[in-house]
């Protein structure tokens, strides 16, 4: 009896230690998983930052690669520019955590921060202003001299979240009586605002919506555009893009970058970087406020931002 007892508490040790064993092997192996994945910002693990090309792809990711490697000359922070087709993917990327830093337009800033998935740092200068304004646009010879005559039309816009290009020319036509989804005849996505310019342009929309003065992009190209395309409508001011940081980077980390930014816009060189990616002639600090009037706009006009992306 007694050599049953020892040979029982044999194997209730034997058994402990083997649990003991398999419960230190799962903590090294979660501590080893863990100390894997490398620092925000680093090479194993780079800061993303999301752009959307307003005009040539190419030459908005090549300046963008340049102020990230200035970023990281400066700050030994590793960043990786990722240009995507829309805004739409680029406040998806910005909420899901793909993306840690991105270049966004009012609309979608304004969006991306009611989601918690974005805070401004900076507001780019354009004109020496921080503000920009949108147009409407119809060929000379297309009988549309307002906003009402827009009923019926086919009407191009950049795309369905772009600020200048479809959200304040939608209050307009609210404004003037206009239902844009069940009076216009056709809404097309352009592409881009260039897009819209061109498709006016060439006669196959009615007219259609872009920032000022974005026939000019395409002038080397139709030197008669400004003849050909004119301006039926004028925005009030609108708050230029920005960049926005994500909750995952840190508060270090936001102002080393912001830093660097705000030195390039203060030297010719820097300049030259800046203007290649979006013309910016410029930086200024901003906080979330700085969009304050653009809320209050979709407020007076009774639109819900979330309900404008469906």
């Amino acid at each position: 009896m007694l050599k049953s007892t020892i040979f029982s508490r044999g194997e209730k040790m034997l058994r402990m230690t083997k649990v003991l064993l398999v419960a230190i092997t799962i903590l090294l192996l979660v501590s080893a998983c863990a100390a894997a994945e490398p620092e925000l910002g680093t090479e194993g693990n780079p800061l993303v930052w999301v752009l959307v090309p307003s005009q040539d792809t190419e030459a908005v990711l090549t300046g963008a690669e340049d102020i990230a490697q200035a970023i990281e000359d400066a700050t030994g922070l590793v960043v990786s520019p990722l240009v995507t087709t829309d805004f739409t993917g680029a406040v998806e990327a910005m909420c899901s955590g793909e993306a840690h830093m991105g270049a966004l337009n009012t609309f979608n800033y304004v969006l991306a921060h009611a989601r918690e998935c974005a805070d401004v740092a900076v507001a780019s200068v354009r004109f020496g202003s921080t503000f920009y304004s949108g147009q409407v646009i119809t060929a000379v010879d297309s009988g549309i001299s307002s906003i009402s005559d827009l009923a019926g039309k086919t009407f191009c816009r950049p795309d369905p979240t772009s600020t200048s290009g479809w959200v304040i020319p939608s209050i307009a036509m609210q404004a003037a009586g206009l239902d844009p989804e069940a009076d216009l005849a056709e809404i097309v996505d352009a592409g881009g605002h260039d897009g819209v310019v061109l498709a006016v342009y060439n006669g196959d929309c009615d007219a259609g919506s872009t920032f000022v003065d974005a026939r000019s992009n395409i002038e080397e190209d139709f030197p008669d555009v400004l003849d050909v395309v004119t301006v039926i409508e004028e925005s009030a001011p609108i708050p230029n893009d920005n960049i926005s940081y994500a909750p995952a980077v840190s508060t270090e980390n936001r102002e080393a970058i912001t830093g660097v930014l705000l030195d390039l816009a203060s030297t010719e060189e820097g300049l030259e970087i800046l203007n290649s990616v979006y013309s910016w002639s410029g930086m200024e600090v901003v906080g979330d406020d700085f969009y304050d009037g653009f809320r209050q706009q979709l407020e007076a006009a009774g639109l819900d931002i979330e309900d404008l992306t469906n």
